[in-house]
């Protein structure tokens, strides 16, 4: 489980201070999709880096299993998030002179599993293993930044407006990549988009606004990818 109270981030601003977070509260159940929704500039990105142990915050807490996060030295974060998150950002941040079989490695290394052709097949890379970054499509690229982080076998997978800058056809893959690897592996998959309509693939909705949530609701049941809109 996953719990964020009262959290507070603020950056100066001239004589005052701009919150990027304004006493955020949140919970994200073990097995559950949530999507954060918001404008640019709604500190959903903040919330997601703060949950992740990306960004630093100036107050409030963040448990993971009970586990405070929050006040925890570089290296205690560090470990934390090699041992139990990983995160798919819209940009790949592919290592581009390493082959696809060699970048999905690098996130399985990190838990001492060298097994990863379930993986790939998983996202719809098998035949692509010995192919470099520059070869793939931008959709196969985001599957290997998939793939990478699925391998580290993480308790929580975050994701950055993964589908972004995909194409409908291939933003839907993606997503449905997504799904299909979380109801298998049991991961809390949070994600932040600015496309409303992915919220009803989503157990939980948090919308933000100007650093708040200003809703959060569940949805009784969850629709097909193919079923929602684009």
């Amino acid at each position: 489980m996953l719990e964020v109270t009262n959290l507070v981030k603020t950056y100066p601003n001239g004589e005052s201070k701009l919150y990027a977070l304004n006493q955020v509260s949140l919970t994200i159940r073990d097995g559950e999709f949530a999507v954060i929704l918001g404008p640019s500039g709604s500190g959903k990105s903040t919330l997601l880096n703060a949950m992740s142990g990306l960004e630093s915050v100036d107050s409030g807490s963040i448990r993971y299993d009970g586990a405070e996060l929050c006040g925890l030295s570089d290296r205690k974060l560090t470990e934390f998030r090699r041992a139990k998150t990983a995160y798919v950002f819209q940009s790949y941040y592919l290592l581009p002179a390493l082959t696809v079989q060699a970048n999905v490695r690098m996130g399985a290394a990190l838990t001492g599993d060298r097994e990863i052709s379930g993986i790939l097949e998983g996202v719809g890379l098998t035949g692509l293993e010995k192919r470099l970054p520059s070869q793939l499509s931008g959709g196969q690229q985001q599957r290997v930044s998939i793939a990478r982080a699925i391998a580290k076998k993480p308790g929580v997978l975050f994701c950055d407006e993964p589908t972004g800058a995909l194409d409908e056809d291939t933003g839907r893959q993606i997503l449905g990549y997504l799904l299909t690897l979380q109801k298998k592996l049991g991961f809390i998959l949070v994600m932040v988009t600015h496309n409303a309509n992915i919220t009803g693939l989503a157990h939980t909705v948090i919308e933000m606004n100007s650093g708040k949530i200003v809703r959060i609701h569940e949805n009784a049941g969850q629709v097909a990818v193919a079923d929602i809109a684009w």
